[in-house]
């Protein structure tokens, strides 16, 4: 399929979501860069704003096998990745795969499980495979793990470790629908209901491909002196716990790649990586000062502003 021909397929599929969550372009091509780049999402907000939802409008347009795992405090690694059972019959163990072997798992509620089963996705989101009984298996591609999770300070919630934050992307926050699109959610019912209704707008194939593409976006090398300078500026400041980390930085202009190809362009320019970069960094971040209550809206603008564009 030639670039043209898949720009009208994308664009079908942001019009598509758009029609499933109201009033959250913005929110909804941040997700669908994410995953183009090869990340995977973590959706945090309140419930009820339509974060399950949201993520299964996204396999459904992308063509995808999806598996759906609700998170709970007696969750399992075992109930992730797989078992292996004893077979009587020809004396050995066989293992039985898990929903971890799919191409998009839905991780709903992520941090209502305890540390020990979330520690299960940490393999396979970062080397596409995972281990059990001294056996490694290779995870479908592509493989997403796009997760939801409530805010941390609701009841019943674990704190994600930040290996595994750093893992995602990606973080989006959908927030609540302004009052005209509100209405809209009043008078047109469940938005889960258009959810069989949706038509694939990619398959497996076609996300590779445009994955390929969108690593083919060039970078200039004064766009990595900026990028460089951004995530550099990170790890300067005193008053932040951690700065980015180099998997970060590559996410960092995998992400603009996404954006930049979204929007119809062969080469990314500085605003593609300011774009992404508040999703990049609202899980990452934290003043050592701030109170746990989700990412801080203003830090990304504060390092935009202090690191200028390479004349």
């Amino acid at each position: 399929m030639s670039p043209d021909a898949d720009a009208l397929v994308l664009a079908r599929a942001l019009e598509t979501l758009e029609t499933v969550i109201l009033g959250k372009p913005a929110q909804i091509r941040l997700c669908l860069a994410c995953l183009l780049a090869r990340g995977h999402l973590l959706i945090e907000d309140v419930p009820g704003v339509g974060k399950t939802t949201l993520a299964h409008a996204l396999a459904h347009v992308l063509g995808l096998a999806w598996q759906r795992v609700q998170f709970t405090s007696d969750l399992l690694p075992a109930d992730i990745i797989g078992v292996s059972i004893f077979d009587r019959a020809q004396q050995r163990f066989n293992f039985r795969q898990g929903p971890i072997f799919t191409q998009l798992l839905l991780a709903d509620e992520v941090n209502r499980a305890s540390p020990r089963t979330q520690s299960a996705l940490l393999e396979a989101m970062e080397e596409r495979q995972v281990s059990a009984d001294g056996t490694t298996y290779v995870l479908p591609e592509p493989f997403f793990v796009v997760a939801t999770q409530n805010p941390r300070e609701q009841l019943g919630t674990f704190a994600l470790p930040e290996s595994q934050l750093d893992r995602f992307l990606m973080r989006v926050t959908l927030g609540y629908p302004d009052a005209a699109h509100e209405r809209a959610l009043l008078r047109g019912g469940e938005r889960r209901e258009l959810l069989p209704h949706i038509g694939a707008a990619l398959d497996a194939a076609g996300v590779l491909r445009v994955q390929r593409a969108v690593r083919e976006v060039h970078v200039a090398d004064a766009l990595l002196d900026y990028a460089q300078s951004l995530i550099a500026s990170t790890r300067e400041r005193a008053d932040l716990k951690l700065g980015l980390s180099p998997r970060a930085g590559q996410g960092l202009v995998r992400a603009a790649q996404a954006w930049a190809y979204l929007a119809g362009r062969r080469s990314v320019l500085p605003e593609d990586v300011q774009a992404v970069l508040p999703p990049l960094i609202a899980h990452r971040l934290e003043r050592r000062d701030a109170e746990p209550h989700g990412p801080d809206p203003g830090l990304a603008a504060e390092i935009i502003r202090a690191v200028p564009l390479s004349p």
